[in-house]
């Protein structure tokens, strides 16, 4: 069975993603990944949108400042890409976005089945209290199920905090490369983004996403 892992941080930028499924440490990251068990490349990846938007909060421990959670809730449209994956790769990515231990718990692929099984039923199920322990079903594409995972709160209930500039340039560079988007659209996108907005001021937003990208 294959379904689409829905990114919309980081792991839009398909090299970020490959440090999740080979394993290792991504430059500038501040953590170790252990890897898929299967390490086979996504066989697809494509540009989508979800209904709400993104926001960050709480503390990133891989770059340090708040995360990136997905919020149905919010006005607009949060900008995503989708990869193609198995389900015991989709299984693996989100033991370690769950600080779990990917690929060596007995019960993980069965328990992710059922956690998917219900999201496409009723567009959410949960696998844990934590971070990145709601699944989240927002639709499918080509006969597969979309699926990503994100906070079981919204933004309007937690305190939102600024990313670290590193966290933000990956998702800048993870925009051009999925969605093609120019340095100003990038730049409008992340700035009102809750977190980004009130804690990093636009021309700042605008000087790190044109570095970004100047950087590749």
């Amino acid at each position: 069975m294959v379904v689409w892992y829905v990114a919309y941080g980081s792991n839009m930028h398909a090299a970020r993603l490959q440090w999740y499924i080979s394993g290792g440490c991504p430059p500038g990251g501040k953590r170790t990944y252990p890897g898929c068990r299967d390490q086979r490349p996504p066989s697809r990846s494509v540009p989508v949108s979800l209904p709400g938007g993104i926001y960050f909060a709480g503390e990133s421990g891989a770059w340090t400042g708040g995360m990136a959670f997905y919020d149905p809730h919010l006005p607009g449209e949060a900008a995503a890409r989708a990869y193609l994956v198995t389900v015991e790769q989709f299984a693996d990515i989100a033991a370690q976005e769950m600080y779990r231990p990917a690929g060596r718990t007995a019960d993980l692929i069965p328990a992710t089945r059922a956690a998917i099984d219900a999201a496409v039923a009723d567009g959410r199920a949960t696998l844990g209290p934590g971070r990145y322990e709601t699944l989240v079903c927002p639709g499918s594409r080509s006969g597969a199920p979309m699926l990503t995972f994100t906070a079981p709160e919204g933004a309007s209930a937690v305190r939102c905090r600024p990313p670290a500039p590193v966290y933000l340039r990956m998702i800048a560079r993870g925009l051009r490369e999925s969605h093609g988007w120019p340095a100003e659209r990038i730049t409008s996108y992340l700035a009102a983004r809750p977190g980004v907005a009130g804690g990093w001021p636009p021309d700042a937003v605008a000087a790190l996403v044109t570095e970004a990208l100047a950087d590749g």
